[in-house]
């Protein structure tokens, strides 16, 4: 029979082989991950992620989800500040777009990059609520509300919240304006989609000089919206955050 002080030095020892196998580690809040029975990884840590205004100090912020301006009609839950968050890779690769347009007169304007989950489903809400068309006449005037979900326009997850999505557009620094997409920021309808042609010639150029610098340095395209790129080599593919958009998620490093 072991005595008292024996079966504590035995805990002991045991606790010490546990930390040396794990690294004493424990995860912090800020790290937790949880897995869905759907098979989706959800994550509050906002380690890689920094903000768009210092890695892009260049870059014109727009947050349309904390305004109420915006298909909804109201400040959408999880945009705690007007800021914009983006995973560090994707936030180095928007400097190199924002440099090499800058030498052509234009400034990128940001209107939304990481998006986090419970925004995502703010929309999902408001698109089962058949009576909310506050905003339709200027963002789904074509299109009858009940179809936005069917169609793809809402989803239930949004490659947004993965950090490495941005939804921009371009300011002709010269004319101190918004460049002429011809159309606009979360505009529901084909008129949306980047090689739409029923525009003007400079507006589609507009829209080709966005998308090319964008490719060329790293990000790809979405077909149905001309402001809307992800990282090709995205760091989190299969990883949806949820923290919320403020200067106070990201970490003194």
């Amino acid at each position: 029979m072991f005595k008292l002080r024996e079966i504590t030095g035995l805990i002991l020892c045991i606790l010490v082989s546990c930390c040396l196998v794990s690294g004493c580690t424990s995860t912090p809040a800020s790290q937790h991950k949880t897995m869905t029975d759907q098979g989706m990884l959800f994550s509050d840590d906002s380690t890689d992620f920094v903000l768009l205004a210092e890695a892009v100090p260049d870059a014109i912020l727009e947050i349309r989800y904390y305004s109420t301006y915006n298909f909804v009609g109201d400040r959408i839950k999880g945009y705690e500040q007007p800021v914009a968050l983006l995973t560090k890779e994707a936030a180095a690769a928007l400097k190199n777009v924002s440099d090499e347009l800058k030498t052509k007169g234009y400034r990128l304007k940001i209107f939304d990059a990481y998006r986090p989950q419970m925004a995502v489903s703010h929309f999902m809400e408001w698109a089962l609520d058949p009576n909310d068309v506050r905003m339709k006449k200027y963002f789904y005037p074509k299109l009858e509300k009940n179809t936005l979900f069917p169609q793809g326009y809402i989803a239930e997850h949004s490659g947004h919240s993965r950090g490495s999505t941005v939804d921009l557009t371009l300011f002709d620094m010269n004319l101190e304006k918004e460049v002429d997409m011809g159309g606009t920021f979360d505009y529901f309808g084909e008129l949306s989609h980047p090689d739409y042609t029923k525009i003007t010639k400079q507006q589609f150029n507009n829209r080709m000089i966005l998308k090319d610098a964008m490719l060329k340095h790293g990000f790809k395209p979405l077909v149905e919206e001309w402001w809307h790129f992800t990282l090709k080599d995205e760091p989190y593919p299969n990883t949806y955050f949820t923290f919320p958009v403020s200067s106070a998620s990201i970490k003194v490093k």
